[in-house]
């Protein structure tokens, strides 16, 4: 994660999966996830992502604040492999209000949970 103040964590629950045929044979998940973030009150978003070990992927979510306003989030990362059906994700995202952090995670398959912490950049 690039250096910075940590801004937060999250904690997603993974809902759903839908699987399709992706380029060159591969497979794409669309991975559905609900959960808060500091800050960002209850997120709900979609992330898309090449099925394997490590590769790229891609997202965007929308931020439902305590104070009404909706704030949207997309974002571009990769993953690795992390142990059994566990993976490590990094991304880069951008804020609808502007604001651009980096975020880090692990995904555990079992536990169906996307957890991790962010940084806003400088």
């Amino acid at each position: 994660m690039a250096a910075g103040q940590q801004s937060g964590e999250f904690s997603f629950k993974i809902t759903s999966q839908i699987f399709t045929p992706g380029p060159a044979n591969s497979v794409l998940v669309q991975v559905n996830f609900e959960g808060t973030a500091s800050g960002y009150g209850t997120v709900l978003g979609t992330d898309t992502v090449v099925v394997g070990k490590s590769g790229p992927y891609s997202g965007c979510s929308a931020c439902y604040l305590d104070n009404g306003e909706i704030i949207t989030y997309t974002s571009r990362g990769t993953y690795e492999s992390s142990g059994r059906h566990k993976w490590r994700l990094q991304e880069v995202g951008q804020f609808s209000n502007g604001k651009t952090v980096d975020a880090e995670g692990e995904v555990d398959l079992a536990a169906r949970t996307w957890n991790g912490k962010f940084v806003e950049r400088s």
